[in-house]
């Protein structure tokens, strides 16, 4: 499928104009990253707790792989109502929803206000911006509205970041470092455009047309890979399984191996996966068979790059298939069913 026929079928069916966000993700992310946080470097915490749900949520992951990697501090993603009971007021907690309005990190939020906790919010406004206002020890910063926040990333994770940065819970990169990866990164989306790039994108998408998809990747870049799979469950309709590896060698390859059935798998790795673990990959390679599989190296000179390519591919790899199936990667009713449900409950 070439470049007219996606210029045609973005035409067609790209409503909201989620390649046009994409597009911009290394863009909001630079911008992000170079948020003026007020706040002084503080350690002094037990760990780092992050609320989020969907596409708010999915920067909590990275920070937590990132921190798993090369932190001082244990990062924990909670996904539901409340808080975990474990939880205390030594333990900052950084909230995230796009819109402000989503109901499971409210009610976290003001459970954490209540018991005297910290709260670090990022959101476009809504009733979390207005919730944080009322307390001195806690921070509202805001990102751009109007978008989808599966298609926000590079706000929100730029600015989780930011704030990981200027607290010092997370190690910073260099200004050199930071300029580098978003030179390569940019290079990289360009490449990846199914308009004007390499044509890679385009060919992954056809081949999952009509497959089971599997998404295997090494622990360290897991984040990634379930990032991809809610990125097709949204953008492109369609389910998806990530599984890590090593732990999936010891249960779910049996089932890859045995089902006859059309399946596509994709490899994530990077530089800085085990060896051990690429040998396992190659097995899986020559043994498993499948309609299609391909590895994707996750380039990048950092973890945090490596994350930050894989995310951003995987984007684009999710928008093709939506547009080669006729769907607009917008288009979300179900959910928007949902929400209209619970607000006649309230």
């Amino acid at each position: 499928m070439g470049e007219r026929d996606f210029e045609a079928l973005l035409t067609a069916h790209d409503a909201g104009d989620m390649a046009g966000f994409t597009r911009r993700f290394v863009d909001d992310l630079e911008v992000a990253l170079a948020t003026k946080i007020e706040v002084e470097a503080d350690t002094d915490w037990s760990g780092v707790l992050c609320l989020g749900m969907g596409g708010s949520g999915a920067g909590g992951m990275f920070l937590s792989a990132l921190a798993d990697h090369a932190g001082g501090l244990p990062f924990v993603v909670w996904r539901d109502y409340g808080l975990p009971s474990w939880w205390g007021p030594d333990w900052l907690v950084i909230a995230t929803s796009y819109s402000g309005d989503t109901e499971e990190t409210l009610d976290g939020v003001r459970a954490v206000l209540e018991d005297g906790g910290t709260v670090v919010g990022i959101c476009s406004g809504g009733a979390l911006e207005d919730l944080l206002a009322e307390s001195e020890e806690s921070l509202c910063l805001s990102v751009p509205a109007g978008q989808m926040p599966r298609s926000a990333f590079g706000h929100l994770l730029g600015t989780q970041l930011a704030v990981c940065f200027a607290l010092g819970i997370l190690p910073k990169p260099s200004d050199d470092e930071l300029s580098g990866m978003l030179g390569r990164l940019s290079a990289a989306s360009q490449s990846a455009d199914i308009v004007g790039g390499d044509g890679r994108v385009a060919a992954m998408a056809q081949g999952m047309v009509g497959c089971e998809i599997g998404i295997v990747a090494p622990t360290l870049l897991g984040c990634a890979a379930r990032r991809f799979a809610n990125q097709l469950n949204e953008n492109a309709d369609r389910f998806a399984r990530p599984v890590d590896l090593p732990e999936m060698n010891h249960n779910e390859i049996v089932a890859w191996a045995a089902d006859s059935g059309s399946q596509a798998l994709l490899y994530m790795t990077s530089s800085a996966v085990n060896p051990r673990l690429r040998a396992r990959m190659d097995w899986m390679m020559e043994s498993i068979d499948c309609d299609a599989s391909w590895v994707l190296d996750c380039e990048g000179q950092s973890l945090l790059e490596s994350l930050l390519y894989a995310a951003h591919l995987t984007d684009w790899i999710s928008i093709a298939l939506a547009l080669i199936q006729g769907i607009d990667p917008s288009a979300m009713a179900s959910i928007d069913g949902l929400k209209a449900h619970l607000a006649s409950i309230q």
